[in-house]
């Protein structure tokens, strides 16, 4: 069924609530914490400019600590299937991160333009 393939269902479920309750609010402020506590303390301490990951495996921390995050073509798989790798900093970093992303590229070349079969 179309709607369980594309998540439709959670956003129906969403919908049907009357907002958000003290569970949510309790699960908003762990994340606050977490995110506090965790990523941002990280790269604070130890001075980083990006934390990088193959594919886009951070992309839901940055997510839910609301940070940025840029994804580029990293290589190819056996099949000929691309790959990324994903820088993501801290609030406000984004020049620091295309700045990084675009040496990657640069460095690489590994971006290929994609060639359509007919």
């Amino acid at each position: 069924e179309k709607i369980k393939e594309y998540g439709q269902d959670l956003l129906l479920s969403a919908e049907a609530t009357d907002g958000i309750g003290k569970t949510e609010k309790a699960a908003i402020l762990n994340l606050e914490r977490f995110t506090r506590d965790g990523f941002e303390k990280l790269m604070s301490t130890n001075n980083l400019d990006a934390l990088v990951t193959p594919r886009s495996y951070a992309s839901t921390l940055l997510a839910v600590g609301g940070f940025p995050g840029i994804n580029v073509p990293a290589g190819y798989d056996s099949e000929g299937v691309p790959f990324g790798i994903c820088f993501g900093g801290l609030k406000g970093t984004e020049p620091k991160l295309i700045e990084i992303a675009y040496g990657f590229e640069q460095a690489t070349k590994i971006r290929k333009p994609p060639s359509f079969k007919s």
